[in-house]
């Protein structure tokens, strides 16, 4: 059976498929998030009861209990709201979601608003009803695209974040200190570029063209309608090079 994609429309207006992660995926990174959170609570508990054992020894008992509840109040809430701060913090992803390779993504495969990641974490509520997430892991199986039912409030689906070094940040970073380009042009190029195989030669030679007219100054649109594809491909590989290079 072949994989379930997120099909969503690419900047150079080329098709761009992502890899619906699938249940166990999920109960893979949610379970290194429980476990996570769960030893951050205890630490906090453990905390508190050092502290007032320290107190208690120096004759204050009342502080002491002021201390554990306080700790207490803490991990409950650490526990609570573990999920829906880290993921705004990490903007779609948990510390689980990471190590399990997959990220929270729009329908648009956008990075989703804080108000999609707290909805889909309201919901949480209903996904783990009755118990164990059995709500959550019936509609994870049965849906289309994988989803749990706070997805399905939110507008949110969860893919595979497959590692690509030519797209990532920190070489598209690097790219841009030895180029004049912004970041979206850079991300234009790779779009293009990482496609080109797979397009018909006049659809990549009209989107070449097309990019180059908009981000290379030095780029001609009616000397270029004379350019071949290759002679395109290599303008869009100079830019990503930089001068001198």
């Amino acid at each position: 059976m072949a994989e379930e994609e997120l099909i969503v429309k690419g900047l150079t207006g080329v098709d761009i498929s992502l890899r619906i992660a699938g249940p166990g995926t999920r109960s893979y990174a949610f379970v290194t998030d429980w476990l996570l959170r769960t030893l951050l609570a205890l630490g906090l508990l453990l905390t508190g009861a050092v502290l007032r054992l320290i107190l208690a020894l120096g004759g204050h008992r009342a502080p002491g209990n002021t201390v554990m509840i306080a700790a207490g109040i803490l991990a409950i809430a650490t526990y609570i709201l573990y999920h829906p701060v880290v993921e705004v913090a990490m903007r779609g992803r948990t510390p689980g979601l990471r190590k399990a390779g997959a990220r929270i993504v729009t329908l648009e495969g956008a990075t989703p608003g804080t108000g999609a990641l707290l909805i889909r974490n309201l919901f949480r509520l209903i996904d783990s009803l009755p118990v164990c997430y059995m709500v959550g892991l019936a509609c994870c199986m049965l849906t289309k695209q994988r989803v749990r039912f706070g997805d399905m409030v939110a507008g949110t689906v969860l893919v595979v974040d497959e590692p690509d070094p030519v797209r990532s940040l920190g070489r598209l970073s690097a790219q841009m200190q030895r180029t004049a380009l912004s970041l979206e042009a850079l991300r234009l190029i790779h779009d293009l570029l990482d496609r080109w195989p797979s397009l018909e030669d006049a659809r990549r030679t009209q989107l070449a063209r097309a990019l180059l007219a908009k981000i290379d100054p030095g780029f001609d649109p009616r000397r270029g309608e004379t350019e071949s594809g290759p002679a395109l491909r290599a303008r869009l590989e100079t830019l990503l090079a930089g001068p001198g290079r």
